[in-house]
């Protein structure tokens, strides 16, 4: 290292780093843009990104009424497949995976996504007769997936429980290309990226109504006052109701809290993702030794950001259960996302009856894993005023058509 390296590190360190440059600006809000996206997660950010990348928009701002990265983004397990059973929905994913797979260097950020694979246990024949249809399924569609033999999961689980469970290992699904990722770290990269094409990123700034003339969107109040746009893409996961409320929309979905937690760190145990429907439990462990646990959702409707202990003690139980070797492994935290979901568990992303508004939402717990796709599509439907072909199946209207796209099975516990 360089003597000049060394005193420039030791000049930072010695300023608490308030010399270095910040990865995003804090602009005040301008009076008119040409698109705002409501909601600074992990989709709002993808999604102003893509409309300036790919559709040339500059004139855009991203509004948030807390902290960037702040919500679902923050509060997730980070899991990432695309091995859905439906043509639509494995389709969408399978963009968001391929976006994934080149993300760090698109954003020239380091995402920390890790394709360790993502497995999927069954415990019982009606288990495998439906992991063996989706793995079918997602060949067919050109998306990689195995089916696995119980030795098999041994060969890359061996620290699991197989015999003495309640429900027996019987096989389980396999996508190699799947894994997990750092939740800050796309926040943080798609912001920095959206930021350096002119987009501006304002923090603290709560939406409390939204202004049209007729059918036509004009703008949104706000905290910081009111911002005019003709273009507003709502991207605000578990408070899209609420939002939809305030414009004359009434959507299909609850609102539910979705809990996890993370142990103590040990040294590197399991190298993949295990995941259990018939159990409600899942695993992982961070790139820190964390062991990254989820459960499914809570079966109240509510809005708040913590756990319950049935569904906590449920789910240890049943990682316990599959990994007799954490019984003694102290959990650190815990906490709960709020998630939005739909009848059919698929995602509404969709133009609405009020023209330039947009709405992105009913994830349900398969948020996180879409991020890039789901962005990458809302920026064209917002851009060209129609869906892409990718997310034209996930309109509104199909709650009154009747073509909806049931992924219950498909979606079930992982975030």
């Amino acid at each position: 290292m360089s003597n000049f390296s060394i005193f420039s590190l030791a000049r930072n360190a010695m300023s608490y780093h308030e010399d270095w440059q910040k990865q995003w600006r804090s602009p005040t809000p301008k009076r008119e843009y040409d698109a705002i996206i409501v909601g600074g997660g992990g989709h709002g950010l993808a999604t102003a990104y893509y409309l300036a990348k790919e559709h040339g928009m500059r004139n855009i701002a991203v509004v948030e009424r807390g902290w960037l990265g702040g919500g679902n983004t923050a509060r997730n397990t980070t899991i990432v497949r695309s091995n859905y059973l439906w043509d639509e929905a494995t389709h969408l994913y399978e963009k968001a995976m391929e976006l994934w797979e080149g993300l760090s260097q698109d954003l020239n950020y380091n995402t920390m996504f890790s394709q360790r694979g993502v497995m999927n246990v069954g415990h019982s024949l009606q288990d495998m007769r439906d992991i063996e249809r989706r793995v079918n399924a997602n060949r067919l569609n050109g998306v990689d997936g195995l089916v696995l033999t119980p030795a098999q999961v041994q060969g890359i689980v061996p620290i699991m429980n197989q015999t003495s469970l309640r429900y027996p290992v019987m096989g389980a699904s396999f996508q190699p290309r799947g894994g997990v990722a750092r939740h800050d770290a796309i926040a943080w990269g798609f912001a920095r990226a959206a930021d350096r094409l002119g987009v501006d990123i304002i923090q603290n700034c709560e939406v409390v109504g939204f202004q049209r003339e007729g059918e036509q969107i004009v703008g949104i109040e706000t905290t910081r006052g009111t911002i005019k746009s003709k273009k507003i893409g709502v991207v605000a996961a578990g408070h899209s109701s609420v939002l939809a409320e305030m414009a004359g929309i009434r959507l299909p979905l609850e609102s539910h809290p979705l809990q996890a937690l993370v142990s103590e760190p040990v040294k590197p145990i399991i190298h993949t993702v295990v995941m259990s429907n018939a159990i409600h439990a899942y695993v992982s462990q961070s790139d820190k030794g964390d062991l990254v646990i989820g459960a499914g959702i809570d079966s109240y409707v509510g809005y708040g950001q913590r756990g319950s202990f049935p569904v906590i003690e449920h789910t240890l139980q049943a990682i316990c259960e599959m990994f007799p070797i954490f019984r003694r492994i102290r959990m650190n935290r815990q906490w709960g996302g709020i998630v939005d979901v739909s009848p059919d568990a698929c995602p509404i992303i969709s133009k609405t009856h009020i023209k330039g508004l947009y709405f992105n939402c009913g994830w349900g717990t398969g948020g996180f894993k879409a991020t890039p796709g789901s962005g990458w599509v809302m920026a064209h439907t917002i851009a060209q005023d129609n869906p892409h072909p990718l997310n034209a199946a996930f309109a509104l209207n199909r709650f009154t058509s009747g073509h909806l796209i049931d992924e219950h099975g498909a979606a079930a516990v992982a975030h």
